[in-house]
């Protein structure tokens, strides 16, 4: 029987070992330096108090329960390809096949010890919901919220989150009737954050960022994260109470340690079936991995699963002698429901289509029935439906 290793539980992860769970001529392992999965889609719910952490966090020993894969918890350190082995801070685990699932570290800015991040570690919300909270209660402040990009892959940039949150934070102000004591702002160094979206899309945040009075800092390299204030490359600087900034992705530290092939900006480099390149047992998905696609391509969960399942599919064909694959490239796209705090855009984009379209109200409860919809396909209680 073939020992299959997926490291990291996240929703690439986790794809991965249900998918090879189902072959049951594998002995399929997770391991995870967390023993639960984050679903981040929702997590902009805990800061404004309609989620609690445990309605984020799903356990995941229920999932490997559900779906008959083992399950470890340990961080990695590094990975040896050359004898087949991943060495944690506990033990080390030998495979014969191993899917890399990590996820992806964050670029360090000067002083990020004064801002806080929703795609950061999970606990962290519980954070922002705190500073959140203090603000609330002197009924008045200012909030700066943003996010960066990476010079050497375009694809490692998160801005919907930062989109999300900021407009659940105006609609909490407002239901609490002190939004006009607040200054919201949004910070991000390129000229039009949210243009990958689509023009639809970037008229919409536009029109949205007017409705809502919120502030606008464009096209400005970020310096520093200063107590209390943002500064900029030319010198000026956005004072805040409470900086929220989601940083973009660069490698994992441990894949530095490893004898694995990375592109510059420390993903590992795949072809497009996922396997590792110059490897024959290894594969990369998620955030973990360089993906390829058009400029406007971003790492996203569903692209992640996507991975997840293709890399699996290919495990079993290599295993069955099957010689044709499976690709991920002509999946890639960009679609999300981007919550807007009383209401949601449904936002897609491919090759082909690039739209926005609002749904006032209704969306907001169709991403919270995503959530639950999560939930129960993960723990095997719903049938996934076909491409969600």
């Amino acid at each position: 029987m073939k020992n299959i290793l997926v490291v990291g539980g996240g929703f690439a992860g986790v794809q991965s070992a249900i998918e090879l769970a189902k072959e049951k001529k594998f002995s399929v392992t997770l391991l995870s330096d967390r023993d639960y999965l984050f679903l981040y889609p929702i997590s902009i719910w805990i800061p404004t108090g309609e989620k609690k952490f445990k309605d984020v966090a799903l356990p995941l020993s229920e999932i490997s329960k559900a779906h008959g894969f083992s399950l470890i918890k340990d961080k990695v350190e590094s990975i040896s390809a050359a004898a087949n082995t991943v060495i944690c801070t506990q033990n080390s685990y030998q495979y014969d096949y191993l899917v890399i699932a990590t996820g992806a570290a964050k670029i360090q800015h000067k002083g990020m010890g004064n801002t806080l991040s929703i795609c950061g570690n999970p606990e962290v919300s519980l954070d922002i919901k705190n500073r959140l909270d203090t603000l609330i209660q002197k009924k008045h402040g200012k909030i700066a919220i943003g996010f960066g990009g990476n010079p050497k892959d375009k694809s490692a940039v998160r801005g919907g989150p930062a989109f999300e949150l900021m407009f659940n934070i105006h609609n909490l102000l407002k239901k609490k009737g002190i939004r006009q004591n607040f200054e919201l702002t949004f910070f991000a160094p390129m000229e039009s954050p949210g243009e990958r979206m689509g023009q639809k899309s970037l008229s919409m945040l536009d029109a949205l960022f007017k409705s809502y009075n919120i502030g606008k800092m464009f096209g400005k390299k970020i310096t520093e994260f200063a107590p209390g204030a943002v500064i900029f490359e030319d010198g000026s600087q956005l004072e805040s109470d409470l900086i929220l900034f989601i940083p973009a992705s660069t490698g994992a530290d441990f894949l530095s340690n490893s004898d694995i092939p990375l592109t510059d900006s420390g993903f590992v480099k795949i072809d497009d079936t996922c396997q590792v390149s110059g490897s024959a047992n290894i594969y990369a998905v998620g955030d973990a991995a360089a993906i390829k696609g058009p400029a406007w391509i971003a790492k996203q969960g569903h692209i992640a699963e996507i991975m997840g399942r293709i890399a699996a599919q290919n495990i079993v064909a290599t295993e069955n002698g099957i010689l044709r694959k499976s690709t991920y490239p002509p999946h890639l796209n960009i679609l999300c429901i981007m919550d807007t705090g009383n209401g949601a855009a449904f936002v897609y984009r491919d090759s082909k289509y690039a739209f926005a379209i609002p749904m006032p109200g209704l969306g907001h409860w169709l991403k919270r029935g995503w959530g639950q919809y999560a939930k129960l396909t993960k723990k095997g209680l719903f049938p996934r439906l076909p491409g969600l």
